[in-house]
């Protein structure tokens, strides 16, 4: 970043006396003005709820810009990164700031496959599970967990160690992830193989038997790395910023990135794919959709269109329009395009795209809509959808990480608050205490 000639001066109403900040000019983008002598020198904060308009870092990773509708992973445009690159590719982008040359790529893919395996012991932790405990919890406890066999790796001030981890950690989400999947469903856990692609792997160990070899057809295979580099990162989300505020404290990697994937479970984050296939399911059939429609205008029903606009793009959710060609690549593919359910979501969609009501207010199609689909054809339960997720935006989570152990402006992470509570009094006895407000 680099210092602007300009400067932001801060006036008080109440005669105190002005302030000047720097104000600091990235690539593209927002200016920012820095305030962090604001409290040393007034005795007062900024107060913004959400951090709507605060840069809590310098990062050069991802940029969104969401009145272009525009997403770059280290400069390179995402609908060039989906057409040409494979998930791996990206994640090696994302990790080292440029795309591997063909050697880099077989050495990286090598290393990563190399370490698909997790500790046999791992198979343990998920007998102290509950057969039908959401995957998301089964995640968060044992990617947790590998802390405690990675013992090598747990140096955060060693760059070897954090790239040890970085590796770990991306090449053994697809095996818990599908260890969570067949322990759901009573399958016996079914070994990576080094032989496969990064997504046809996963889908090996979520679908094959000791009994029956799966083996997905290209398209397919295809259609699940297109989701993993579309939700690889996503800049200062609330699961990103979750992973950088916990790794602010010394935390290892495993437990970062632990917290990041409990920060996804929540349904406004993550869960959004998993709550469009719900709300679609409510539906029910395509005769419904006008009276769900009605709701969802009316300001007096609870009513929710899910899967539709976004937090940051006020255009067209780049993701989607790519996430759509291959949510109609799936389904001919398999032969489903009139099955019911797809029917209802193509014919909702059309709706949308066409409603005034909606498109005044930018409410387009988002990737969470078209991923849930194609998520959903591919064969993977509704419940494994954020799980897929997380598999997805552990390199971004990491790269991130890295980025914040590295930058020697770093600091633990500790926001203020402005306290609306009750000030300073005295305990006074129990007989003369008055009952609390109900």
């Amino acid at each position: 970043m680099t210092n602007a000639e300009t400067k932001a001066t801060l006036s008080f109403s109440d005669g105190s006396p002005s302030i000047d900040f720097p104000i600091y000019k990235g690539t593209v983008g927002p200016e920012v003005i820095d305030i962090r002598k604001l409290y040393g020198a007034t005795g007062k904060f900024t107060y913004d709820p959400g951090f709507m308009s605060t840069a809590a870092c310098n990062s050069s990773i991802t940029y969104i810009d969401g009145d272009k509708g525009e997403l770059l992973y280290r400069g390179y445009p995402i609908e060039q990164l989906a057409v040409n690159c494979d998930f791996l590719e990206t994640c090696y982008l994302l990790l080292n700031g440029e795309l591997p040359t063909a050697e880099e790529k077989v050495t990286f893919d090598a290393t990563v496959t190399k370490h698909t395996m997790v500790h046999e012991q791992m198979q343990f932790f998920f007998r102290g599970f509950r057969r039908d405990a959401h995957p998301m919890a089964v995640l968060v406890g044992t990617v947790g967990a590998l802390s405690s066999f990675y013992h090598d790796s747990l140096d955060i001030t060693d760059p070897h160690h954090r790239e040890v981890s970085a590796i770990r950690l991306i090449a053994k989400l697809p095996t818990l992830v599908a260890m969570a999947y067949k322990y759901n469903v009573g399958q016996p856990f079914v070994y990576p193989r080094n032989d496969l692609s990064y997504s046809a792997n996963f889908m090996h160990m979520m679908f094959s038997t000791p009994c029956e070899e799966y083996k997905a057809s290209d398209v397919l295979v295809r259609a699940l790395d297109r989701i993993l580099i579309l939700h690889a990162d996503h800049e200062q989300n609330a699961s990103t910023s979750t992973v950088r505020l916990a790794g602010s404290s010394g935390a290892n990697p495993f437990a970062c990135i632990a917290a990041g994937i409990a920060c996804l479970w929540g349904p406004a984050h993550g869960g959004a794919n998993e709550a469009a296939l719900n709300m679609l399911k409510e539906i029910g059939s395509v005769d419904n959709i006008p009276e769900f429609v009605r709701q969802v205008k009316d300001k007096n029903s609870t009513v929710k269109l899910m899967g539709f606009g976004h937090r940051v793009y006020k255009n067209y959710d780049p993701r989607a329009k790519l996430m759509r060609e291959t949510c109609y690549e799936v389904l001919a593919e398999l032969g489903l395009e009139n099955d019911p359910l797809f029917k209802l979501a193509m014919a909702l969609e059309k709706v949308a795209l066409e409603d005034e009501y909606f498109v005044s207010r930018k409410l387009y199609p988002n990737v969470d809509f078209y991923s849930g689909i194609v998520q959903s054809a591919l064969g993977i339960p509704v419940s494994l959808f954020t799980g897929i997720f997380a598999m997805a935006r552990t390199v971004g989570w990491i790269a991130q990480w890295n980025e914040m152990i590295s930058d020697p402006e770093q600091k633990i992470g500790r926001p203020r608050q402005l306290f609306i509570g009750s000030p300073t009094r005295d305990v006074v006895e129990i007989e003369s205490r008055t009952p609390a407000s109900k």
